[in-house]
């Protein structure tokens, strides 16, 4: 059996109602019997427009709703006009600044932000990487997982993706890239402690999986061979630095044969960790034990008592590794940029000279 109409003269079906995604050049430029052409430089700003006309077009555009439609422009453009930034952590205050200062260095120049984490996990880092290549961006700001290789980013490489390496690197290869000068920052630690009267000096928190760790701990080597201090490998802790492992190694130190009056550890959150660590045995930073960190996060600055610690200048590292990453994107072929800032002391309430 075939369904029939009913009987009576047929109704129009009513359109469907229109929603943000049928609101289109074409509905605009009707709506203003104007060009198509004209409604897209209208809305990009440009000056072969008349004001009045940009101005009019905005208007219709904003009351119907209309929404740009970012991938057919990357298809006319080849821009998407986003920047990748995959990073192994953002719990960690000092890259959350870090991506701030991309975000907003970004933004000035209208381009907005894929972020993609990773932790400390290589395959997840390959992973991840390989989605934020899925949405081409138009290059990527990247802080390594610990423990990459040339090869952990040959495949971003070889499809010709811009990349700029922040604050960590892979020396091997020949990318842009922007950190800090974190021999002299650990050198600028150890000489303030060293001043004080300090002859037993722990380091938390090495790590030489990453280049800031090597650095850092190669500082702390430096400096005690320029002093004529022995080494002792009892006064050195291995791993991330987080709160729990700047905890777990200083309770390490502690126990440790001919225990430190002092500590410098690989970054503020190990600090942290560090200082907690210091309370489980009823003593306290800057007046029975001195410690200083890394990276001057904000947080460094509202603990009790203020931290010690070694100023990176994260604001100006995030801004101008967007920045160079924009130059990058403009001139494939320029040649390589390394920027590395000089690092400062911030002395606060962390460091005292040794308990006698």
């Amino acid at each position: 059996m075939i369904a029939s109409d009913p009987p009576g003269p047929r109704q129009p079906k009513s359109p469907p109602p229109a929603g943000r995604s049928r609101v289109t050049l074409q509905v605009i430029a009707e709506r203003l019997s104007v060009s198509t052409a004209t409604v897209s430089l209208a809305l990009r700003g440009s000056q072969l427009v008349a004001e009045a006309t940009r101005n009019r077009v905005r208007e219709i555009a904003r009351e119907m709703g209309y929404s740009y439609n970012r991938s057919a422009a990357s298809l006319r453009t080849d821009r998407t006009n986003i920047i990748g930034v995959g990073f192994h952590d953002i719990t960690n205050p000092y890259f959350a600044e870090l991506l701030a200062a991309i975000e907003e260095t970004a933004a000035r120049n209208d381009r907005s932000i894929l972020l993609g984490t990773y932790s400390e996990n290589l395959d997840r880092q390959q992973r991840v990487l390989g989605t934020l290549a899925e949405y081409r961006p138009d290059g990527m700001v990247l802080c390594s997982a610990g423990g990459s290789t040339a090869e952990s980013l040959s495949p971003l490489i070889d499809a010709g993706v811009p990349i700029v390496q922040l604050s960590r690197e892979i020396p091997e290869l020949d990318l842009d890239f922007v950190g800090s000068d974190d021999r002299h920052g650990t050198n600028l630690a150890m000489e303030h402690l060293i001043g004080l009267g300090h002859r037993r000096i722990a380091f938390l928190c090495a790590n030489e999986n990453i280049s800031t760790g090597r650095n850092r701990y190669a500082g702390y080597r430096e400096a005690l061979a320029r002093h004529g201090l022995p080494f002792d490998p009892a006064l050195v802790h291995f791993d991330y630095g987080t709160r729990e492992n700047g905890l777990k190694g200083m309770q390490k130190v502690l126990d440790a044969e001919n225990p430190p009056t002092a500590a410098v550890c690989m970054n503020d959150l190990a600090a942290f960790g560090a200082m907690l660590g210091l309370r489980h045995r009823g003593l306290e930073a800057g007046s029975d034990f001195s410690i200083v960190g890394c990276d001057d996060v904000q947080e460094a600055a509202q603990w009790y008592p203020a931290l010690t610690t070694v100023r990176n200048f994260q604001d100006q590292m995030g801004a101008r590794s967007a920045e160079f990453l924009l130059n990058r994107i403009a001139d494939p072929h320029a040649p390589t940029q390394r920027l590395l800032l000089t690092p400062a002391l911030i002395v606060r309430g962390t460091t005292c000279p040794p308990p006698r």
